[in-house]
C-alpha cells in the first residue's frame, strides 16, 4: 500500500524559503513519478513541480527559477525547495505519485493516482 506523507508546511513572510518534504512507503520497488501539487482556498489544483522516472523535471512558469524539486531515492522523500516566496505561493500543498517512469502531461493531476494529505504553506506580504 502506498502511503505519503507530506511535512515542512509553516507560514513565512515574502521573500522568505521553505523546504516540504513528502515521506513515501509501499513505492520503493516501483518505478514512478513524483510531483508537488498546490490548492489556494477557491481555486483549482495546480501542478508546480513534478519528476518522472528518468529524472527528468517539470516546473510551472509561476515557480520557475523559485523552486526547485527533488527526490532522495535512499529515504524515499520527495522534496520541494521553495526560494523567494510570494503570497500567491499560499495554497495547501500535495504530493502525488503515478506508478509510470514517464508521465505524458507531468503537471496534470488527472494522472496521478496516490496522494498525500496536504501541508499548508501561508506566505504574508
Amino acid at each position: 500500500q502506498v502511503q505519503l506523507v507530506e511535512s515542512g508546511g509553516d507560514s513565512v513572510q515574502a521573500g522568505g524559503s521553505l523546504r516540504l518534504s513528502c515521506a513515501s512507503s509501499g513505492v520503493a520497488s516501483m518505478r514512478i513519478s513524483m510531483a508537488w501539487f498546490r490548492q489556494a482556498p477557491e481555486k483549482a489544483r495546480e501542478g508546480v513541480a513534478a519528476i518522472d522516472g528518468y529524472g527528468r523535471i517539470t516546473y510551472a512558469d509561476s515557480v520557475k527559477g523559485r523552486f526547485t524539486i527533488s527526490n532522495d531515492n535512499a529515504k524515499n522523500t520527495l522534496y520541494l525547495q521553495m526560494n523567494n516566496l510570494k503570497p500567491e505561493d499560499t495554497a495547501m500543498y500535495y504530493c502525488a505519485v503515478i506508478r509510470n517512469s514517464r508521465v505524458a502531461d507531468p503537471l496534470n493531476e488527472i494522472q496521478y493516482i496516490f496522494w498525500g494529505q496536504g501541508t499548508q504553506v501561508t506566505v504574508s506580504s
